[in-house]
């Protein structure tokens, strides 16, 4: 498998990221800490994009190459950010941040909180159709991904995009907005306790 796709060399956002603890992935970037909550959810996304730029990349391989070592490496490691970060980072947002903006943002913002909170619900049906074909691909005999698993993979991945834009660019300012210091600095040591960091 060509180097391009193993997890080690997929760009990190600061060089003491290898240090982040390897069973709890994505839950720490080196840049930030969670006394800055939402410099930390921002930080996720890059990591959920990584990941899924992964994702991408052994799904090109098992096309081109077929299922070795290295792709059952890289599937274990998509497995375990989207089965233990990513519904951390979704909790975070139920908590902190969508339920403040349904109470005081504007109309235009409460409607998109709603479709978020919709986007969360199928992310995580569409993780649970996904992860079966990586689960699948952990078996010795696995050949390849099958057309649903392909399926399924492609539409968790084609959700994400714009669901972190519209986090980024709208919720995440006007909730920001919206909290005062001593709110923030309370939301990140929740945020630090659900991961065994506070």
């Amino acid at each position: 498998m060509t180097r391009a796709m193993t997890p080690a060399s997929v760009p990190a956002p600061a060089p003491a990221s290898a240090a982040a603890p390897r069973h709890l992935p994505g839950f720490s970037a080196p840049a930030v800490g969670f006394e800055q909550p939402f410099a930390m959810l921002e930080a996720c996304h890059e990591r959920v994009q990584r990941t899924l730029g992964l994702l991408g990349r052994l799904r090109e391989h098992v096309r081109r190459q077929g299922v070795d070592h290295d792709a059952r490496q890289a599937a274990r490691d998509v497995l375990r950010y989207f089965d233990i970060a990513a519904p951390l980072h979704h909790q975070d947002e139920e908590l902190h941040v969508f339920p403040l903006l349904l109470a005081q943002a504007t109309p235009e913002v409460q409607a998109l909180v709603t479709r978020l909170q919709q986007d969360h619900v199928a992310m995580t049906a569409d993780w649970a159709a996904a992860r079966a074909g990586l689960q699948a691909l952990l078996d010795e005999n696995a050949t390849g991904f099958m057309p649903p698993d392909e399926a399924a993979l492609g539409r968790f991945a084609m959700r994400y995009g714009a669901h972190i834009a519209a986090e980024e660019g709208v919720a995440y300012p006007a909730a920001a907005a919206l909290l005062p210091p001593a709110a923030l600095a309370a939301m990140g040591r929740e945020m630090a306790a659900r991961r065994g960091a506070a």
